[in-house]
């Protein structure tokens, strides 16, 4: 994206000829990016919560609280899924494509669908890993 970019504002300033696709690509390539860092995050524990409250449980309360965690981001995503399916099926139909390079926008569209069911996957391992440490102790 950055390499994109950079070629774009070189061409803009020292050439005086813009790249029509330049910006579009960035754009889906930064959606894409977006969507697949849900699953990353989701992998490495990263989400919004208060680590310190977190740390001042012992092992096997640090594993609940996560557990419950991780089922509320479970819930929210399924929650989602259906809305990400709409999204998508509508896209297939409309046939739409992008405007400067002829991408069709069910390729950008489905990143959301895809990141989604990412997530699932990553919260279900973390959840699986969260049971153990838990039966541990």
């Amino acid at each position: 994206m950055t390499l994109i970019m950079g070629v774009q504002v070189c061409s803009r300033y020292m050439f005086n000829n813009s790249l029509s696709w330049s910006e579009e690509v960035t754009r889906y390539l930064f959606i894409w990016s977006g969507f697949i860092s849900i699953s990353y995050c989701t992998k490495k524990c990263i989400s919004i919560k208060i680590e310190q409250f977190v740390e001042a449980f012992p092992k096997k309360g640090r594993a609940i609280f996560k557990i419950i965690n991780h089922t509320i981001e479970l819930i929210f995503f399924f929650y989602l899924m259906p809305f990400s399916i709409l999204y998508l099926k509508s896209s297939i139909e409309s046939g739409q494509v992008s405007p400067a390079c002829g991408i069709p926008m069910y390729l950008v569209q489905s990143a959301p669908l895809i990141g989604f069911s990412l997530a699932i996957i990553r919260i279900i391992q973390r959840w699986i890993i969260e049971f153990k440490i838990c039966r541990e102790g």
